[in-house]
């Protein structure tokens, strides 16, 4: 036989849990997936379009640098028995200082692009952002989530995210 105090607290506890559940069922969820935003919407397209059109004459010139440099390696391989020792060692060292400034502007050419590539994801992200605000506040949703292990397709919004950014929104 249970104790009117006990009694009171198992009463209150089960009402504050038909509550709690009546409560999460008028929550509104929303996921987005921010990796398929910056892969699918229109202006992440541009922005990795305009990359590659301000990156594409400086990797043109590294690749054409690059070929140069393994023919002029298999020159030297080819011709070193015929070389003096002096002449080989000379081309061997040309050689070395060339690989030694291509290796340099290969690193240049990659700091510069992921530089150039992180300012424009920010700037899609901080669009994205202001879109994601704008359904947020117009669709009255109570918690909307971006990084999750798993969602539902009933709570992702992506695709309305992405429409957005694509209508300029």
């Amino acid at each position: 036989m249970m104790t009117s105090p006990v009694k009171s607290l198992l009463a209150a506890s089960a009402l504050a849990l038909s509550f709690a559940a009546a409560q999460a069922q008028e929550l509104k969820i929303g996921y987005v997936n921010g990796e398929r935003v910056l892969r699918e919407a229109s202006p992440a397209k541009a922005a990795q379009a305009k990359l590659e059109a301000e990156f594409k004459k400086r990797e043109t010139e590294l690749n054409d640098t690059g070929n140069k440099l393994r023919q002029a390696f298999e020159k030297l391989e080819k011709d070193g028995p015929t070389l003096s020792e002096a002449e080989r060692t000379r081309r061997q060292r040309d050689l070395a200082e060339q690989q030694r400034d291509f290796e340099r502007k290969r690193r240049e050419l990659l700091e510069d692009l992921n530089q150039r590539k992180n300012e424009e994801l920010a700037a899609v992200s901080e669009r994205a952002s202001k879109v994601i605000k704008q359904i947020f506040e117009t669709e009255k949703y109570d918690l909307i989530l971006q990084d999750v292990v798993f969602a539902g397709p009933r709570v992702d919004i992506t695709k309305k995210v992405i429409d957005a950014l694509n209508a300029g929104k």
